[in-house]
């Protein structure tokens, strides 16, 4: 390594003694394309490493700024999202608030607003606890109603709370016809977490599917007219006595945040106040 910067060494003396001597001896010219010949491969050479290192570092630099920009956009997108979602939430809640406080205004019944604070999960929706109590003179057995049907009846009355039974319980029954035709009969929870309607089977031709069933308000417990179901499948046991029909609850139970509570006079007919289609 020593003789080889000695060497290189030597040859730069030299080369600059024969410089400095044609340039002394009159031939600066000849000196200078020397000069320019043996330095313009190494001026080449190190300007072109100088843009291939600026290049690299730009690169990188660019590269830097990019990932960021990507992160700051996806932090961005992000935020948006969990805004729109908010809004759409916030969207969808005040719809369904508005069309309970329109049902409010327009029943000829005194109710109370209730919110649903907790449900009892068992393979199916089978009790919902309301956030109306004792404080607020609940009375045992109200009815509970939603815009699109009803929902039950209060079981429990408690300090701060009330129980709902919803009609998909096993114990629930529930005077009711059919819209269309005014067949009467009863609807039954089922252990199976779905509505039947049991009606007696002379009726039965003249039930069909997608017909809706309503309350009949007979007993004093629910306002006549108030959306139970829609049929879905009818049961013909042949000449047995009674039929039933499947029915499809005009309340989504898992769903339902929002209720009114029946504290009044329940001797209306509030057919002409929920849709008829079920």
């Amino acid at each position: 390594m020593k003789i080889q910067k000695f060497v290189l060494l030597v040859f730069l003396v030299g080369i600059c003694l024969l410089l400095l001597t044609l340039q002394t001896r009159g031939y600066g010219s000849a000196a200078g394309d020397l000069f320019a010949i043996v330095t313009t491969p190494i001026q080449t050479g190190l300007a072109k490493a100088s843009h291939a290192t600026f290049g690299l570092w730009a690169t990188y630099l660019d590269w830097k700024n990019v990932r960021a920009e990507n992160r700051r956009l996806r932090e961005e997108v992000q935020q948006l999202r969990v805004q729109a979602l908010r809004v759409s939430d916030t969207d969808v809640e005040n719809r369904r608030l508005r069309r309970l406080l329109t049902l409010q205004e327009r029943l000829p019944l005194t109710t109370l607003s209730g919110e649903i604070i907790a449900r009892e999960w068992g393979g199916w929706i089978r009790s919902l606890t309301v956030n109306r109590g004792r404080g607020d003179n609940i009375p045992r057995l109200s009815a509970v109603i939603s815009p699109d049907g009803l929902v039950g009846r209060i079981v429990d009355v408690r300090p701060g709370a009330s129980i709902v039974q919803v009609l998909t319980d096993p114990a629930s029954t529930v005077g009711a016809h059919v819209l269309r035709t005014r067949t009467p009969g009863i609807v039954e929870g089922d252990p199976r977490g779905t509505l039947r309607f049991k009606f007696m089977a002379r009726d039965g031709a003249s039930i069909q599917s997608g017909d809706v069933l309503v309350t009949a308000g007979q007993g004093g417990l629910f306002p006549r007219g108030i959306p139970i179901g829609t049929v879905r499948v009818i049961d013909n046991r042949g000449a047995a006595l009674f039929h039933y029909a499947e029915l499809t609850p005009a309340v989504d139970f898992a769903r339902i945040d929002e209720v009114l509570l029946v504290t009044g006079d329940t001797q209306r007919d509030v057919t002409a106040y929920f849709p008829k289609d079920g």
